[in-house]
């Protein structure tokens, strides 16, 4: 008797996806499912792990190695268990909604083993099937991928459990018998044809930034005439942007006006970390949140009530150096301040009462701005690069800078 061999059964992961191009789809898969189709990139990094893999993983390995970035000896590596530490805080619901990861960028190296039918004609939803053994690499979103490895390798280190990642559904694209060539081109588009986000104006975007949402409070509890009408100075506040424009409505970006909290909260130790994130534990002194938001909050908001014709006429006093130089000369007025240099609002007010806030050469140029060649006042100097000979100028007004400043 001969045995008759079974009719053609595919066998292997198999995925409900939607095509968006002839070559991609895009769909979700369990945590399990997609360490078991791509390799831990750490594990394929490691000599001694590596020499012990099947042939299988070493070619996985060299494969990833022609479309990657190793993770060793770089930023990339150093962010996956901070990464992690992000997702299991999500996950776990310490985050509320405010929290999302990326879809990650497979590559199917290779055609597939087999697509399906649409499952409901009309829907564009098919089934495909990765075979075992086949080649997935992650070309863009792998310190996402590394740092599920390391939730699922060890779940109860980041307070979760299996059945708990066994539950989330993580949102791919796949890009299917692409040439290792175009693989690499995705991996360049990906991380080089986008637009970085300058790092002072994407901490002005994080609302678990305490330093953000001092400046929002302080925004919000000034009121300003604008063309006749009392509207909060909130309006005239950019979060958007790294610097307004004339078409603009508003007059100060969120950064800046973060830039002048940051700075009253640590004074000169404030430049540095205008564009780093301010935790409730670091405040100064062991200051509480609301102890801070009681002292901060009335003083800025009288600063910006008085000079509110200097802020909606688009002033110096817009600029973010001039912004940080202001904060550091208030911080001097706050109750954690150095007894030996502290001074009582009254005194911060005289002084920035005599300051010269007109977008004139004469006042503020090697203070805050530079005169180009053509005679224009450029203030793109930055915080960081002038905050600090501003403070300088408004805190000692026998100074050069600080008779300047004031058209002495």
């Amino acid at each position: 008797m001969r045995l008759t061999m079974p009719t053609a059964v595919v066998e292997g992961t198999q995925l409900t996806v939607m095509p968006f191009r002839a070559d991609a789809v895009v769909g979700t898969m369990s945590v399990p499912t997609l360490v078991q189709l791509v390799p831990s990139p750490r594990a394929e990094e490691d000599p001694r792990r590596l020499k012990a893999a099947s042939g299988l993983v070493r070619r996985h390995a060299e494969l990833r190695a022609t479309v990657q970035r190793t993770l060793k000896s770089s930023q990339k590596g150093k962010n996956v268990g901070p990464y992690a530490e992000y997702i299991a805080a999500g996950l776990k619901g310490e985050l509320g909604a405010a929290w999302s990861t990326p879809p990650v960028t497979l590559w199917h190296a290779g055609p597939l083993a087999a697509l399906s039918d649409e499952l409901l004609p009309g829907s564009g939803l098919r089934t495909l099937t990765v075979a075992p053994g086949t080649m997935v690499v992650a070309i863009d979103g792998e310190t996402q991928t590394t740092a599920w490895h390391d939730l699922y390798d060890d779940p109860e280190k980041y307070g979760l459990t299996y059945p708990e990642l066994a539950q989330v559904r993580l949102p791919f694209e796949l890009y299917v018998d692409l040439a290792p060539a175009d693989a690499r081109q995705i991996f360049y588009d990906r991380n080089v044809q986008g637009v970085d986000v300058a790092k002072n104006l994407a901490m002005s975007m994080d609302q678990r930034d305490y330093g953000t949402r001092l400046a929002h409070l302080v925004a919000d509890s000034v009121k300003v005439d604008v063309d006749g009408q009392r509207v909060p100075f909130a309006r005239l506040v950019n979060v958007s942007k790294r610097q307004v424009s004339a078409s603009d409505r508003e007059v100060v970006t969120l950064s800046a006006l973060r830039a002048l909290v940051v700075t009253t909260l640590y004074g000169r130790n404030g430049v540095q970390m205008s564009a780093e994130p301010v935790h409730e534990d670091k405040l100064p002194a062991g200051h509480r949140p609301e102890q801070v938001e009681a002292a901060v909050v009335p003083v800025l908001g009288q600063l910006i009530a008085r000079h509110a014709r200097d802020f909606t006429a688009r002033s110096a006093i817009t600029a973010p150096a001039v912004l940080a130089g202001i904060g550091i000369a208030a911080h001097h007025a706050m109750p954690w301040a150095d007894p030996s240099s502290a001074f009582r609002t009254d005194d911060l007010v005289r002084l920035l009462d005599g300051v010269r806030w007109e977008r004139e050469a004469k006042y503020w140029d090697g203070v805050a701005a530079k005169t180009g060649t053509s005679g224009r006042l450029n203030f793109s100097g930055g915080v960081k690069d002038s905050g600090g000979r501003v403070a300088d100028a408004i805190l000692y007004p026998a100074t050069e800078a600080g008779r300047r400043i004031r058209g002495l």
